[in-house]
């Protein structure tokens, strides 16, 4: 099987790379930067060179994306040419060569502004049926790109299957607040009760997706660790999370006060990955209670995919505020 992965440079992109040749599928990696990973060198946006990633191909893994991090130090513009005209090409691309799996990595960031609920409300819970409400021009792109992948899929019966991922990436959180509250360790561990996912996990439902997508035809999955937290949970969570992770975890405490850790105080959303699970099959490794075990057995609580792949930064440079500009 042939496949071309966009974005093949970054975390997820070589990710999935790497698996997608150690699985003796021929493999394509296109980035604007290089990598060892990557075989085009030069943007999807542009049509000549999508046309010329695209022959012969049979899956598509479209990675490639200007994230949340980069909405200062790049135009609107530039958003609009990566994520929806390099989208369209694709897909484009993918009707003139008879593609059977499209699958497209978009985010929970495209639900916006419905993921904070108003003051003093319960936790919002976040299934695939909330509507969006982006709040910046990657979440307006990202859905934009959702969009154009269901007209393909309703006008010309391409198998497309939309991947909304959570957190999975390796730096420093992107919020100063964060990163003088909390070791990132402690921060990220704390995610995996309701916004974080393992980039193994992220890589397997991918496989999953690019074996089901042409039973399925179309569908939105959101992709995150499974959350112990349940509907009834949710008054609590915004008001005591401890407590309540207390209850369904004791032995974390222990752990965390070996470490000068601490749980957030509140929890303001949940993401709930029910139907990936049930209608995808897609079964996650890691959640707060395999993060907990690894870390009392002392072991390294990341995948050795996570760990091979490593940090590579969202930006070139520093900023006055550390590793992410301010907005």
């Amino acid at each position: 099987m042939k496949v071309l992965v966009t974005g093949s440079s970054g975390h997820l992109g070589e990710a999935l790379v790497r698996t997608m040749r150690r699985s003796g599928h021929q493999t394509t990696g296109v980035d604007i930067i290089s990598s060892s990973v990557t075989d085009i060198v030069d943007t999807i946006s542009n049509r000549d060179v999508t046309e010329r990633c695209m022959d012969g191909v049979d899956v598509v893994l479209h990675t490639a994306t200007l994230h949340k991090p980069h909405v200062v130090t790049h135009t609107r513009q530039e958003f609009v040419d990566t994520n929806i005209t390099g989208t369209l090409n694709l897909l484009e691309e993918s009707i003139k060569n008879r593609v059977t799996s499209f699958i497209f990595t978009s985010t929970t960031s495209v639900f916006g502004r419905a993921l904070i609920p108003p003051p003093d409300s319960p936790a919002a819970w976040i299934t695939e049926e909330v509507a969006p409400i982006p709040k910046n021009i990657y979440g307006v792109t990202k859905a934009a790109a959702e969009n154009l992948c269901q007209l393909f899929h309703l006008h010309h019966g391409l198998p497309c299957l939309i991947l909304r991922t959570s957190r999975f990436f390796p730096e420093e959180d992107d919020r100063k607040e964060t990163r003088d509250s909390y070791e990132d360790g402690n921060a990220k561990t704390n995610e995996f009760l309701h916004r974080r996912v393992e980039l193994s996990d992220v890589v397997s439902a991918h496989q999953i997706a690019m074996d089901r997508a042409e039973d399925l035809g179309f569908g939105r999955y959101i992709i995150s660790a499974t959350t112990p937290f349940t509907k009834d949970d949710l008054c609590d969570l915004r008001k005591d999370a401890p407590a309540v992770v207390r209850r369904i975890y004791p032995g974390y405490v222990e752990e965390y006060e070996s470490r000068n850790w601490t749980m957030f105080p509140g929890i303001d959303r949940v993401y709930v990955n029910e139907k990936a699970r049930t209608e995808l099959g897609w079964t996650p490794r890691y959640d707060f209670a395999e993060i907990l075990k690894l870390l009392q057995d002392g072991n390294d609580p990341r995948s050795q995919l996570t760990q091979e792949v490593g940090i590579k930064r969202y930006h070139a440079q520093e900023f006055s505020e550390g590793p992410y500009p301010v907005e």
